[in-house]
């Protein structure tokens, strides 16, 4: 039996064959790196799954934004429904690194908003490649970043089975010490709670809890229960927990890592001192003096990542771990690279490195950290070059530094499997360019078509959205200020018909996948710059072709050269594609693609709302138990209440929240 099994009602098309016998062979004869030039719409993806299917190797998809991150993993679900395909990238809804402003002496302590499904999802995914031979990951660039040791992660698991000799105490503090925490009232991932000789876990890369049964010292029942209602899913004989983060210590070593890090301080705070910088050297003092005492307490500090090379025992100057440490740990050298929308991922992943540092070494120069914390960064690109078996980068742009890699040989994949050539593009002048593009939307609406519009900024994009509004257009702006989910809920949105028109920046360029669109609509396409150059050009036209009338409008007083190259290419390929559409028979056709479920359903979606108004509270005759209980209660209907944009009564719940916290 095959480990990975493509589920699929296509045949690849004989250009698509091609390019996939070709990228196969080339791996099976040890060739490290290679390059797909795939027109968009071609189906790379369903390329590179022939190829994983194929070879029957583990394989990394590596993305350049989170959107086409979550498109990806979407439909890789689909083409192996019978294999781990994991979701990896930043937790963060929100982030505001460590930083300080010499010129204005501000601070500014670290801020984050962690998402906890996508921790889940990361969770999920190292324990999938730690514990599975038929894992796909799909990453964005966060994958280069520091996270735990491998091996560490490994070797800090919790294994029980039924009939197992074990107290009570001794499973709780097994769970403690993986970073479970006990929370017998609000039960959620990362958590357990004890309810007399019955223990409920919550691991934190699952969607469903263990539950421990004891009787005496002795393991009786195991357990998969609905982690909201406690119904029995199903019945083990044994089970294996991992950890609930990645980074984890073994406490045995505390006291050596700390030792190490009271003697780099000493060492720092005399080279500070010798530097004339006595308020530096203070600084720097009080600040690791109240992290171990932290740490040596809780076992945990805000910032536990700056001392991250202690407790790896990484030299300094070592290469950090990462996720690909995970696909190395158990497989070596046997798994795949795919680089998608490689022209943009690359440069995003060699850029990493120096933009962390700058900000790392003025908070070094002034006391708040250690030298060791440069030391918790992201992949320098030789380490990653270095990490990774081989590349496969795709791409309907690919720059000369890929195509140089693979030795000036490329494989195209020119060829839709709808037949769809190339769009037309249309060139217009600029000062008309609001009121013809509000004309030509006007003519899709009738139609129940959709279009797409691109901007230079995001102060356009929202300005635009709402003028379009205001003539009657159902529209939305999409860009990197919006949440990740939200973004793919807004695409979803847009194909439905929810919406008539997206208006965006670089967001709406490689890789998504929107086959209801039939207009893309270049503003200030003779700005010559990253967002008008000839391979943004390029791949923003190629939105338009997915749909038999796909055509693109590009607003323009001049040719620019980075206008006639991407002309140029597209005139070529459209010409190759017709003739091959001749000679073998070929009607284009739109594609006709479903509308696939969410990546992510919130857990509170399957709860509704029991607060139409916020009841009357007499705190006064409650017990300490008994308001925790209403805390928990109460921050759950304050959620769902701002779920359902019952915004006023979250607020209401929340202020309670506060009173009773106080």
């Amino acid at each position: 039996m095959p480990k990975f099994k493509l589920h699929t009602k296509y045949k690849p098309i004989p250009d698509q064959q091609k390019a996939i016998d070709s990228l196969s062979k080339g791996i099976e004869k040890g060739k490290e790196h290679q390059v797909l030039l795939g027109v968009t719409g071609s189906g790379k993806t369903f390329t590179m799954a022939n190829v994983i299917a194929k070879l029957q190797k583990p394989a990394l998809i590596i993305s350049h934004n989170k959107t086409l991150a979550a498109q990806l993993y979407q439909e890789f679900r689909d083409f192996f429904p019978e294999n781990a395909v994991s979701y990896f990238v930043s937790y963060y809804d929100y982030y505001q690194p460590e930083a300080y402003i010499p010129s204005t002496d501000t601070y500014i302590e670290k801020d984050s908003d962690i998402n906890e499904l996508i921790d889940k999802l990361r969770l999920e995914t190292t324990t999938n490649l730690l514990t599975r031979k038929d894992t796909i990951v799909i990453a964005s660039v966060s994958c280069i970043y520091n996270i735990g040791s491998p091996k560490e992660y490994g070797r800090f698991i919790f294994e029980f089975a039924e009939g197992m000799k074990i107290e009570r105490e001794q499973i709780i503090e097994r769970l403690t010490d993986l970073y479970y925490d006990r929370s017998d009232f609000g039960f959620k991932r990362g958590s357990f709670r004890v309810r007399g000789d019955s223990i409920d876990v919550y691991p934190a890369y699952m969607d469903t809890a263990v539950n421990i049964e004891l009787l005496g010292e002795k393991i009786s029942k195991i357990t998969t229960t609905e982690s909201l209602t406690g119904k029995i899913i199903s019945i083990l004989k044994n089970f294996v927990l991992y950890p609930s983060k990645h980074f984890v210590t073994d406490p045995t070593q505390n006291d050596k890592v700390f030792e190490e890090i009271r003697s780099d301080l000493r060492d720092r705070s005399k080279e500070l001192k010798k530097q004339g910088k006595i308020l530096e050297a203070h600084r720097i003092e009080q600040k690791v003096t109240y992290d171990l005492e932290m740490l040596k307490e809780m076992g945990y500090v805000k910032g536990i990542e700056n001392y991250s090379r202690y407790f790896d025992g990484r030299k300094p100057g070592e290469a950090p771990n990462s996720l690909l440490g995970y696909f190395n740990e158990p497989y070596g050298k046997g798994w795949l690279c795919f680089i998608d929308e490689s022209h943009i991922t690359f440069p995003q992943i060699r850029g990493m490195y120096n933009g962390d540092q700058a900000r790392k070494k003025t908070l070094i120069d002034y006391g708040f950290r250690l030298p060791a914390a440069m030391d918790n960064r992201p992949l320098k690109f030789d380490e990653f070059m270095r990490r990774i078996p081989n590349f496969i980068a795709a791409s309907a742009t690919p720059n000369e530094w890929e195509i140089s890699m693979a030795n000036g040989k490329v494989v195209e994949q020119l060829l839709r499997p709808t037949g769809i050539p190339d769009p037309e593009v249309d060139i217009r002048p600029i000062k008309s360019q609001v009121s013809d593009v509000i004309a030509e939307i006007k003519k899709l609406q009738k139609k129940k078509q959709r279009a797409l519009v691109t901007t230079l900024t995001k102060k356009t994009a929202e300005d635009l959205s709402e003028y379009l509004a205001e003539q009657g257009i159902k529209v939305h702006y999409l860009h990197s200020d919006i949440k990740t989910l939200e973004r793919t809920d807004i695409l979803d949105d847009l194909r439905r018909g929810e919406y008539d028109c997206l208006v965006g920046i670089n967001l709406l360029r490689e890789g998504l996948d929107l086959p209801e669109v039939v207009l893309v609509a270049i503003l200030d396409a003779d700005k010559e710059g990253f967002l008008r150059s000839d391979v943004t050009l390029i791949q923003t036209m190629g939105r338009a072709a997915r749909h038999v009338e796909g055509r693109v409008i590009m607003y323009a007083d001049q040719i620019t050269g980075s206008m006639k190259r991407a002309l140029d290419e597209v005139k070529r390929r459209r010409k190759h594609q017709i003739a091959m559409n001749k000679k073998y028979g070929i009607t284009p056709k739109s594609i006709q693609k479903p509308i696939r479920e969410k990546v992510i359903e919130a857990e509170l979606e399957e709860v509704t709302p029991t607060f139409a108004k916020l009841p009357e509270l007499d705190l006064t005759s409650l017990t300490p138990m008994d308001k925790n209980k209403l805390l928990s209660r109460l921050k759950q209907e304050m959620r769902l209440a701002a779920g359902d944009m019952n915004f006023e009564l979250a607020i209401e719940i929340r202020e309670k929240i506060k009173e009773i916290e106080s």
